[in-house]
């Protein structure tokens, strides 16, 4: 869970800063971001990752699945009185359903962009690259598609608040000295990750013509 939590953390950075070209002015965005899909789409390499970073979602689901049935499993059924409220955090014990509400966001998220892009019959730009852009921008004008990815990221907010500062913990770095600092470090991560993607279809949204 933590290694392929960490690199899916990984992989936000990365993705967030590309996606951040759709924050240019609308020429400028269509051109740069059309063009860095379609480098991302030739190259070999960035192939290899994807395959891994597909692998990676689906060992992060399958192990969160073992280890909900084995802490089940070793706790028994049904406390007389639980006090786990006053010791922890919401997300700390809803990090299944969290995780739930974004497999279906990360469903529907690659059916509309990923998916089309690799396999739908899309209109070329005036470089000849696919246009992605148009496609993301038709998306982010609609209220409803607005609404809904900015649930999808909230709720990826919440399972990164929680998870930065687990995974940190299971991976040995998580120690008295600087425990403050992972946290703190967690939490700025979360914020600059759920703020980065949500202005996005917020700006894009606004800015409509």
């Amino acid at each position: 869970m933590a290694l392929t939590g960490t690199f899916l953390c990984l992989f936000l950075v990365i993705h967030l800063l590309g996606n951040l070209q759709l924050l240019l002015p609308a020429d400028r965005a269509r051109a740069s971001f059309n063009w860095y899909s379609h480098l991302l789409s030739g190259n070999v390499l960035i192939k290899l990752i994807e395959w891994l970073l597909f692998v990676s979602i689906l060992a992060h689901i399958v192990y969160a699945l073992l280890l909900t049935l084995r802490a089940r499993k070793a706790s028994g059924r049904g406390y007389v009185y639980d006090k786990r409220k006053a010791s922890s955090t919401w997300n700390s014990r809803n990090m299944g359903f969290l995780g739930m509400i974004i497999l279906l966001f990360l469903v529907l998220h690659l059916k509309d962009f990923w998916y089309r892009y690799k396999f739908g019959n899309l209109p070329l730009d005036e470089q000849g690259y696919t246009d992605l852009y148009a496609i993301v921008v038709a998306a982010y004008e609609e209220f409803w598609y607005v609404l809904l990815y900015l649930a999808g990221i909230a709720a990826l907010g919440f399972h990164l608040l929680h998870g930065f500062s687990s995974a940190a913990r299971t991976l040995g770095l998580y120690h008295p000295l600087y425990s403050k600092v992972v946290r703190v470090a967690g939490k700025l991560y979360t914020l600059a990750i759920t703020a980065g993607f949500m202005i996005i279809p917020v700006y894009i949204y606004f800015n409509k013509a």
